[in-house]
């Protein structure tokens, strides 16, 4: 059984949709589009909204600050933050004033997710070497974490000028603009979060989940190794909600497809399949289905690793505006509190592995 209290937040990266004939719609429709998919989530119950960092032309998400900012004149509870900030082609400085301003104008609602990046387009654009990559990281969280602990700072570094006896307005009270360290699997970036005493997000994209039990273990060592006490583990993967396994599925499948098919040509991944499809809803890192089928699904990956946090970064690609505002209403406002009901339960044993009907459903239904 499961009592605490689990932070359930949507993840987007702003992409560019289609809408219901199937038409590209232009990039300033697709933030205005977020906005009242932010919106919207506020109202079912959503713990978070989180937008991500990418500078591709299929992805609207690189100024989150500024889509936050509006959300955040139209909404009254849900926390606003990002999905990322890649923290090694920005500058500490202007990340604290920027989010610090959205955490007074949403009366402390601003929290920040802060990662190294697997997309590498922000490093020539903002003039970064990607021999650096690394140590970018490294030196830029440890100037955020600064800023954010222990005003004035004195601090100098490598790639940017120093700060001398520095304060940085609007002052935060304390406690406010949380940051957790996203990592993609790198043990390093584990140890590192660690030993900042930063939670920890874990971005699961692809394949089981519970190939990250180790680095969760590996975690919970630094933390003690650090002298820090046990905090919070995040994971965020994909997934869409609808009223069937099958509609689920029909939503989906091309739209995955889609994005899996410039992914093979431009990083040499396999093509996408019906197949891998499937089985990532199966056994992988896809929450897809019915509010049934996705609430166990988190459930289960919740006890798992032992998460604090789970966030959906609903409906993968072209997704239509329509049916990703469908999506968001199932999530908020059934499969949450299903899981919610699940994890008050004694848990069943053993549970090896999560079983998923949405790939029988989809099998016995196609040609």
């Amino acid at each position: 059984m499961i009592t605490q209290d689990i932070e359930f937040g949507l993840d987007s990266f702003v992409p560019i949709s289609v809408d219901e004939s199937g038409h590209e719609l232009s990039g300033d429709l697709v933030i205005r589009n977020t906005v009242e998919e932010a919106v919207l989530a506020d109202a079912v119950g959503i713990d978070s909204f989180n937008i991500a960092e990418h500078y591709r032309r299929d992805m609207m998400d690189s100024a989150a600050s500024i889509i936050l900012a509006t959300i955040a004149g139209r909404t009254n509870r849900i926390r606003l933050g990002t999905a990322v900030t890649v923290l090694s082609t920005q500058d500490p400085v202007r990340v604290y004033t920027e989010f610090a301003t959205l955490d007074a104008v949403s009366n402390g609602r601003a929290q920040l997710i802060a990662g190294r990046g697997s997309l590498i387009e922000s490093f020539a654009l903002f003039g970064y070497e990607l021999t650096d990559y690394e140590d970018l990281f490294e030196e830029k969280l440890e100037l955020l974490m600064r800023l954010l602990r222990d005003q004035p700072v004195t601090w100098s570094g490598k790639f940017r000028s120093p700060l001398t006896n520095q304060y940085l307005s609007p002052p935060l009270p304390e406690g406010h603009l949380p940051v957790w360290v996203g990592v993609g699997g790198n043990p390093q970036s584990v140890v590192r979060a660690a030993r900042y005493g930063l939670p920890l997000m874990l971005a699961v994209i692809g394949g089981p989940p519970t190939r990250f039990e180790p680095l969760i273990e590996l975690y919970k060592r630094a933390l003690d190794r650090y002298g820090h006490p046990p905090l919070k583990i995040g994971m965020h993967s994909h997934g869409l909600v609808a009223r069937t396994d099958q509609e689920a599925v029909d939503i989906q499948w091309p739209h995955w497809a889609h994005v899996f098919e410039g992914a093979a040509a431009e990083r040499g991944w396999a093509r996408p399949t019906m197949a891998r499809f499937l089985g990532e809803v199966d056994e992988g890192s896809l929450y897809l289905g019915s509010v049934e089928t996705v609430a166990t699904k988190i459930a289960w990956v919740i006890r798992l690793l032992g998460l604090s946090r789970f966030d959906l970064a609903y409906a993968t690609g072209r997704v239509p505006h329509e049916q990703k505002m469908a999506t968001i209403e199932l999530y908020g406002r059934e499969v949450i509190p299903r899981v919610r009901e699940l994890l008050a339960e004694p848990a069943e044993q053993p549970a090896s592995s999560h079983e998923s009907q949405v790939g029988a459903t989809a099998r016995s239904s196609s040609v």
